[in-house]
């Protein structure tokens, strides 16, 4: 059982108290001591002080206390300053509920502060993890748990923390010996991470000593020294190939949109086309079918109006213009025949 808190101080006390007492009681049942009253009363009066200064705890604000009274559970107390019963009756354990309480592996923390600095010296033993395809990485992670009941943490195993220890270490070994020495190096620190928070966490609930696991996360993941730099060269390897990766999604980006919107400009100007051929197409239909129904109704002047129209339309176009009688023999002389200034059009 781990003392977690201030009260064991003042139970060494009254223990001290008691035992002096009963040392007292000795000596006066065996003759050799026959202390005066005054003597005795100033021994109960300085017991009795002893008693009231044993009475009073304090608890901090982020810790909760364990009671036991007579060995036997009674209950809990929060923060601030609380009253027990002295001389051993009620013992009183503080346990940092409020914390999160965090277990280093592979490295410790020499002086935390704005400048964390850490050390290594001794522990390669504990980092040092063999992966599934049988190569060794240097793994150094931490363990951040919280403290759900403090009873179950105090009483229901002797040593919490080292057990805790003990399984994250297992934990992380399954995890990293599952997997292959590049997938831990490089991509699935996270999902492993994830994996061993899991099944640490199942693992503490069938002990059930009553704490939550809040995080598992790699702090470093490297190979060891003398492969240090092979294994550099293929996570240089890595980075350069998610970078043209990243390059030609952006090109891809930049492309496919631009390449979408010149299809669906052309297939808009297509559908226009075909809107504008099909209507021009109708408006000669129905000028036919004009010219059809008024040919019906009066064929030789329809015949004689178009061929009069297309006269109109094809004579300014010609630089001259021979008229001849039905034999093909004279020239009527009534027409301006070349075209000049003022005659037939170009």
């Amino acid at each position: 059982m781990r003392d977690w808190g201030n009260g064991p101080s003042s139970e060494e006390l009254e223990k001290k108290i008691v035992d002096f007492a009963n040392k007292v009681k000795k000596k006066m049942q065996g003759g050799r001591f026959k202390p005066s009253r005054g003597l005795l009363l100033v021994a109960l009066i300085i017991i009795l002080g002893f008693g009231v200064l044993g009475s009073f705890y304090e608890v901090n604000t982020e810790e909760t206390a364990v009671i036991l009274r007579f060995g036997k559970f009674a209950g809990f107390s929060g923060s601030g300053l609380h009253f027990k019963l002295p001389f051993g009756i009620d013992r009183i354990y503080t346990v940092p509920t409020g914390r999160v309480l965090k277990e280093e592996f592979g490295f410790r923390t020499v002086k935390p502060g704005v400048r964390t600095s850490y050390t290594k010296k001794g522990l390669e033993e504990e980092s040092l993890t063999l992966t599934g395809d049988l190569n060794v990485s240097d793994v150094e992670w931490i363990v951040q748990y919280q403290i759900a009941d403090p009873f179950k943490f105090v009483f229901r195993i002797s040593r919490p923390v080292e057990t805790i220890r003990d399984i994250s270490e297992a934990m992380v070994r399954k995890a990293v010996g599952n997997s292959n020495v590049s997938k831990v190096l490089t991509t699935e620190r996270a999902e492993l991470a994830g994996e061993i928070e899991a099944d640490l966490q199942k693992i503490l609930n069938e002990y059930d000593i009553g704490v939550r696991i809040v995080t598992v996360k790699f702090q470093d993941v490297t190979p060891p020294d003398p492969v240090k730099a092979a294994f550099n060269e293929v996570n240089e390897a890595e980075q350069q190939k998610e970078s043209l990766i990243f390059q030609a999604r952006e090109q891809y980006n930049r492309e496919v949109p631009k390449a979408r919107g010149e299809a669906k400009k052309l297939i808009q100007e297509a559908k226009g086309y075909a809107t504008e051929r099909i209507n021009r197409a109708r408006g000669e239909a129905d000028r036919f079918l004009s010219i059809l129904t008024e040919y019906r109704k009066a064929p030789e002047v329809t015949r004689r109006r178009m061929y009069l129209e297309t006269l109109e339309e094809v004579l300014p176009r010609l630089d001259e213009v021979y008229i001849l009688d039905e034999q093909g023999g004279a020239i009527l002389p009534l027409l301006q025949l070349r075209g000049e200034k003022g005659g037939a059009g170009k």
